[in-house]
């Protein structure tokens, strides 16, 4: 079927017209009480004038939210012809649309609106010999439902206001989120550096020692540690290139070890002397740790401990290390008062979960059985085969 040039915009044009269906039925309400009045009631016009009058205007109250003053101006013209002393559905009409005028238009266009409704209905008025009473229903019936529409804009202005503060907010939280992790990544990222950049230098420097001692006859093996030797002094360039990339302003190459298990009573020192009574529980068996999961664990003491110091107000902290073939848990627990969050901004706790999740751990925070804190990962000492 062939599609006929111009209808389609039409149409679309139509549906961006067409009234929203409570307005819609709205109107539909006062064009068939404008019908009753012309038909029963004892009007000022003649009926069938009442009836093309009213009508209309009616019918125009379906677009009062899209166009305000425009459906202002009608109604008013409407009941200023055929409605003059406030008896009939015109009046109620004009009620609407001071609302209308004060929930839709911000000022100075509201107040226009309310001139539009409000003067004319004063002006019928002082002409018949304004009273005091004549004030008074113009306040009740048009200044009234104004100051409401008014209230009712300011309301939900408030309500969009408070609704954008919060998904500002939302995004703000998911932002510091995202740069906590891409933060913590980057500095497990620098110190898994400085283990493969003292890996390496070990292997330069083991694979130049083992080469120095070979015989004369032992040429082909001299060669390939030569080769070696060389790889080893490449990759090692190539890892400092790449802390170019990763490193912080302040950050200074270093080919240290990282501090790992072995390191545990300086770092507990640091905290009794602290105030904090630490006592530490080693179990299971004693495996050689590959130095990213030695580290990580370190990382995880350390993190739970100074948590503990600066937020728990606890008096007693216990770590606890088991140690398998397969899985190394760590576990932190304190008498303090229980979940606070995280040190350094709640980086800490982020910084956690991504080691663990480097080397397919689990890891849980939260309220321990009694009071206090807990914080207990699982690292996996071995990959899987």
């Amino acid at each position: 079927m062939t599609a006929v040039p111009g209808i389609a915009p039409l149409t679309a044009r139509g549906r961006d017209l067409a009234p929203p269906l409570g307005d819609a039925l709205l109107a539909a309400v006062f064009v068939v009480a404008s019908l009753f009045e012309a038909a029963l009631s004892d009007t000022s016009r003649p009926p069938v004038v009442h009836a093309l009058v009213a009508v209309p205007a009616s019918a125009a109250l379906a677009w009062r939210r899209r166009w305000p003053i425009p459906v202002a101006v009608v109604v008013v013209a409407a009941n200023l012809v055929i409605n003059p002393n406030g008896q009939f559905s015109t009046l109620l009409a004009m009620v609407l649309v001071s609302f209308t005028v004060g929930s839709e238009l911000d000022a100075p266009r509201s107040w226009a609106g309310l001139a539009i409704v409000g003067l004319p209905f004063l002006g019928v008025m002082y002409a018949e010999g304004l009273e005091p009473s004549d004030v008074a229903a113009t306040l009740v019936f048009l200044v009234g439902p104004f100051a409401v529409g008014v209230g009712v804009r300011a309301r939900a202005a408030s309500l969009a206001e408070a609704v954008a503060r919060a998904a500002r907010a939302e995004r703000a939280q998911a932002e510091q989120a995202a740069a906590a992790v891409a933060e913590e990544r980057a500095r497990i990222a620098r110190e898994l550096h400085d283990i493969v950049s003292h890996s390496l230098s070990v292997v330069t420097i083991q694979t130049q020692a083992v080469r120095l001692r070979l015989r004369p006859d032992q040429q082909q093996d001299e060669r390939d540690l030569a080769a070696v030797e060389t790889t080893a002094r490449q990759a090692l360039a190539e890892m400092r290139r790449l802390f170019g990339v990763l490193r912080t302003q302040g950050d200074a190459v270093s080919l240290a070890p990282q501090p790992g298990l072995s390191e545990l009573d300086p770092l507990l020192a640091q905290v009794r002397a602290a105030g904090l009574d630490v006592e530490l529980v080693r179990q299971g068996e004693d495996v050689d740790l590959p130095p990213g999961v030695d580290l990580a664990a370190y990382r995880i003491v350390q993190e739970g401990l100074t948590n503990t110091l600066r937020h728990a107000r606890a008096r007693r902290a216990w770590v606890t290390l088991r140690q398998g073939e397969s899985m190394l848990d760590v576990v932190v627990d304190d008498d303090g008062r229980g979940p606070v969050g995280t040190g350094d901004g709640g980086h800490g706790l982020v910084g956690v979960r991504e080691r663990v999740q480097l080397y397919g751990g689990t890891v849980e925070a939260g309220a321990r059985p009694g009071g206090g804190f807990r914080l207990a990962a699982s690292l996996r000492v071995r990959e899987p085969r």
